[in-house]
């Protein structure tokens, strides 16, 4: 058996007991130097104690051609789309020396993985305002897309706009968005991969072809594109403050929660599944933007046994407000438990903090008259958020206490939270 000294990032095929195994070779770390690590062709890492393995055989070196940069193609048949690309898995490829991704350095190292997409639309304007994991954005990033799709979206020349984004915070920018823009008259459509473009499961190439075909579609909104099963079949076009990432590997990790998807796309056509959005032919005037913002908003989840005196800490910290993830239909313990709740929400809210109820179950909706501990609840004064997806309204209250002229009063927030602005509220539930 003819053994090589490898090098990193060669394609090779390693030899151990009765099996073998094709895939790139990585970099070991300093402290495992005995160990062969690969990353194989399903995109999962593998590691063999070298003095184990019975060979090692160069499949194809990854020295090769210097590939050209590609050319943004552009064809003036074809509609025009404006692309933010921020980061996250879909504008990542393989470091074969850590095993992981790395940004790609350029528009055109992008756009050379995707060709499909010029078959459907030509891409006339790309920014990049950031390139980060998702979960290192706050809501500052938001402010910066949003700024950036206003500009877009008041272009004559622009049918629509897609964002490339990291998947783990996706639904809170979308949420963002569908509140920071106003008077909506062309698609947002944000987009992903769970899985990188150099991988052969990668959901990447599906996922942005149907969000080309969404851009150019009659749906004036903020939605989030994604695939709608495990298959490379079709995607969904789903309301970007309905949607939650429900799954931590799986391409079709998104899923629409009380309500329904736009439509359904596939890689050359789309198809509306619900009438419930704005048409971009009844939409007249300009993109406005509203991205006022109050930062000093928390997300809470209650926990069984929990100790409301945690609620002193946002007060410390100067919270403004904060959504308290309940359970059932609208729960937490009352003064009938050891640790009671009933109090403590009476004096915070006495002291200015602003206190919303969402569902810990995701699905269905809040209901506190049902039972007598919820009616003792909602006598403190704790704003119940019916079917509003917890992150939705986090992001909400942090968009509505922005506005100085509605924070300073507590019953016009609670009328603002309970506006219906963009789909966030949806007064009959679906399956």
């Amino acid at each position: 058996m003819v053994k090589v000294d490898p090098k990193v990032g060669d394609y090779v095929e390693v030899l151990f007991g009765k099996n073998s195994y094709k895939g790139t070779l990585l970099e070991s770390p300093e402290d495992e130097k005995g160990t062969v690590l690969l990353k194989l062709d399903s995109g999962y890492n593998v590691g063999f104690v070298k003095k184990e393995t019975l060979g090692v055989i160069l499949l194809k070196s990854g020295e090769g051609k210097k590939e050209e940069p590609s050319k943004i193609k552009k064809d003036v048949n074809k509609p025009n789309i404006a692309m933010i690309i921020t980061g996250g898995t879909i504008a990542a490829r393989l470091n074969p020396k850590k095993g992981g991704v790395d940004w790609l350095t350029s528009t055109e190292d992008l756009f050379k993985f995707y060709p499909e997409l010029f078959e459907i639309v030509n891409v006339s304007r790309v920014e990049v305002p950031f390139m980060k994991a998702s979960e290192d954005m706050d809501f500052k990033d938001w402010q910066k897309i949003a700024k950036l799709c206003e500009e877009i979206l008041n272009d004559g020349n622009i049918s629509g706009v897609i964002i490339t984004h990291g998947t783990d915070t996706l639904y809170y920018t979308s949420s963002a968005l569908s509140f920071f823009l106003k008077n909506l008259n062309k698609p947002v459509v944000l987009t992903y991969s769970q899985r990188s473009i150099d991988r052969a499961s990668s959901d990447a190439s599906l996922n942005l072809r149907c969000a080309a075909l969404a851009a150019v579609s009659d749906i004036a909104e903020v939605m989030l594109v994604g695939h709608a099963n495990s298959d490379d079949t079709f995607c969904y076009a789903m309301p970007g403050t309905k949607v939650r990432k429900l799954h931590s590997s799986r391409r079709d990790a998104f899923k629409v929660v009380n309500s329904k998807p736009l439509a359904k796309i596939f890689s050359d056509k789309i198809e509306i599944l619900s009438s419930d959005f704005k048409s971009r032919e009844h939409t007249k005037g300009k993109v406005e933007l509203d991205s006022k913002f109050e930062e000093k908003v928390a997300l809470v989840k209650f926990h069984p046994g929990q100790d409301p005196d945690i609620l002193d800490y946002y007060l410390k910290k100067k919270c403004k407000g904060i959504v308290l993830e309940m359970v059932g239909l609208g729960h937490v313990a009352t003064n009938r438990a050891r640790l009671g709740w009933t109090k403590k929400l009476k004096d915070v809210q006495a002291k200015g903090l602003i206190v919303c109820a969402a569902a810990q179950t995701i699905f269905g909706r809040l209901d506190p008259l049902v039972y007598s501990n919820g009616r003792e609840l909602l006598a403190t004064g704790v704003i119940y958020l019916e079917d509003i997806l917890a992150e939705t309204a986090f992001v909400k209250l942090g968009w509505v206490l922005g506005h100085k002229e509605w924070a300073n009063s507590k019953e016009i927030v609670k009328k603002k939270m309970l506006e219906n602005f963009a789909h966030e509220l949806n007064p009959r539930l679906e399956e």
